[in-house]
């Protein structure tokens, strides 16, 4: 296959995935984007510029992962893989469990899509197995795709996902740590093993979560249960389970997103209220106050709402 434009620009939101109990399935985008702009080269030269998070540590040439997951779908389809300068602006916190890095895999599958001749040949289905194949799992890889939430499984070769409704009122509150953690380290505490009463569960509290996430939000405390990975990662993590602890304990659905350490919290705010999200007061508002008491420690609160279109690409003249 050949290419049919040399510029594109896309744009992929932060997620959270597990959302609780829904652990390697269930993932939610997020109203915080990166942006990549890609200009295909004569040349075989790669070079990558980046803007804001990750700037002073992320490579800068063939193995920046934008790269490696563009080279990885023009491989897929055929087409050659072109020199190329990227400008990658960022804004998704890493090493926080906000999805980063498959923003990072999206952003380049949705390039090679834009650049080829027939981007039908990357079509959603395509991106999200290869995204699968550079990720491991893909929790986070389908609301970045595809936008708001998500459910995603696999069965042999094939990778599926599908949008759930989310109640309007509904309101996700990222609370960031200025610590970092890498997904490899908090997958690494999990145990291989668990028991069948906590399997079965869980199984009931991931049931409830679709139900509470689209049509009764009053649920989402008893829906975000969970016994399968949260408590088993307290010894990485402590901070940001004592802080769900904390929450919980006043009655907020909050869970740790993805392999943290950033704690999601489900607020919920007026039916009707239409105002921007970050205007917006949620009934979590009061719990955080108390919580944190006006001393934040480094800790960020995030109001980002719902990004409800997911990752979006055009060519550029």
């Amino acid at each position: 296959m050949r290419l049919g434009a040399d510029r594109a620009r896309v744009r992929v939101p932060a997620t959270s995935a597990n959302l609780g109990p829904g652990f390697d399935t269930a993932g939610m985008a997020l109203g915080l984007y990166d942006d990549v702009e890609v200009r295909a080269l004569g040349a075989s030269e790669v070079q990558v510029d980046v803007v804001g998070e990750g700037a002073d540590d992320l490579p800068t040439g063939a193995d920046h992962l934008v790269v490696r997951a563009l080279h990885h779908a023009l491989d897929h389809v055929g087409a050659p893989r072109t020199g190329v300068h990227l400008v990658c602006r960022n804004r998704i916190p890493h090493g926080r469990g906000l999805g980063s890095s498959a923003a990072a895999v999206v952003a380049g599958l949705l390039a090679a899509r834009a650049l080829v001749a027939e981007p039908e040949a990357l079509d959603d289905d395509v991106v999200l197995r290869l995204a699968t194949e550079l990720e491991g799992h893909p929790d986070n890889a389908a609301p970045a795709l595809l936008g708001g939430a998500t459910l995603a499984w696999s069965e042999g070769q094939a990778v599926r996902a599908t949008r759930i409704d989310v109640h309007p009122t509904v309101v996700p509150i990222a609370v960031v740590p200025p610590s970092r953690l890498s997904t490899s380290h908090a997958r690494g505490v999990l145990p291989a093993e668990v028991a069948h009463g906590d399997a079965a569960w869980q199984a009931g509290r991931a049931a409830l979560l679709v139900e509470a996430l689209g049509r009764r939000p009053e649920l989402l405390f008893d829906a975000t249960g969970d016994r399968l990975h949260q408590q088993q990662r307290r010894s990485v993590m402590p901070e940001s389970l004592a802080l769900v602890d904390a929450l919980r304990a006043h009655g907020v659905p909050a869970v740790v997103s993805g392999a943290g350490p950033t704690v999601l919290v489900f607020g919920r705010t007026a039916a009707g209220d239409e105002r921007p999200v970050d205007h917006r007061v949620t009934d979590a508002d009061r719990a955080l106050d108390e919580v944190f008491g006006g001393a934040m420690g480094g800790w960020r609160i995030l109001r980002l709402g719902l990004s409800d279109d997911g990752a979006l690409w055009r060519r550029l003249p």
